[in-house]
């Protein structure tokens, strides 16, 4: 069993460890706004748990044991965001803080009986892939929106950012997963797009909205 403040620190290390294999103790301290010798502490303290390799001076790196225990936190917070949108009837915009509370329960009963109530889901609200029992992922090859050409027809798959502000503008232009596009134009000044929907008007996304929506076509 590990604390509130070691499965934060193992899911951030998971999730900077995406973009790249070894995460710096500066990376680290700046995503958990955390000052450096409190962020290398607990360091050396995971490292004595065999849940992370440290060294002095240099990057850091999840064991197996330490990627697996990182993503069963993962599972729990997707499962949680799931159940409260699909069985509670919550935004997608309104469930991050919610499942950053439940996923430290430790009864592994509880987010069973989730996983089956919901009908055990791949993915959750956002279109992120949520960790099977195991800790397995599984990632799916999608494309930026921003990546695509003029007259793409794309459906959206997921949201790199969840931000409730960027997700409450989503919703006011009634954007979502599973929502189909037309690429009408680019504007090469700066990348925005004109795209079309669910019978709507033309509509502007600017090149910061393209690059956080994940696309299959």
């Amino acid at each position: 069993m590990h604390s509130l403040a070691e499965e934060n620190y193992l899911k951030t290390l998971f999730s900077l460890s995406n973009d790249k294999a070894e995460v710096n103790v500066n990376d680290l301290s700046k995503r958990l706004g955390i000052k450096m010798p409190t962020v290398t502490s607990m360091m050396k303290k995971l490292a004595t748990k065999k849940l992370v390799h440290y060294e002095s001076y240099k990057p850091l790196r999840l064991t197996e044991k330490g990627k697996k225990e990182a993503a069963l936190i993962i599972r729990k917070h997707r499962l949680t965001e799931m159940y409260l949108v699909e069985k509670m009837g919550f935004g997608w915009e309104q469930v991050h803080e919610i499942a950053e509370q439940i996923e430290h329960i430790q009864s592994s009963e509880f987010f069973a009986k989730m996983d089956e109530l919901l009908g055990y889901p791949k993915l959750d609200p956002h279109g992120s892939p949520i960790p099977d029992k195991n800790g397995k992922m599984v990632w799916s090859a999608y494309s930026k929106l921003s990546e695509c050409k003029k007259g793409d027809t794309v459906k959206i798959t997921a949201v790199i950012n969840t931000s409730e502000e960027f997700l409450k503008f989503l919703n006011s232009r009634e954007i979502h997963i599973g929502l189909k596009l037309k690429i009408k134009s680019i504007e090469p000044f700066d990348n925005s797009m004109v795209v079309t929907y669910d019978k709507r008007n033309a509509e502007t996304l600017s090149q910061i909205v393209c690059e956080r929506l994940l696309v299959e076509k």
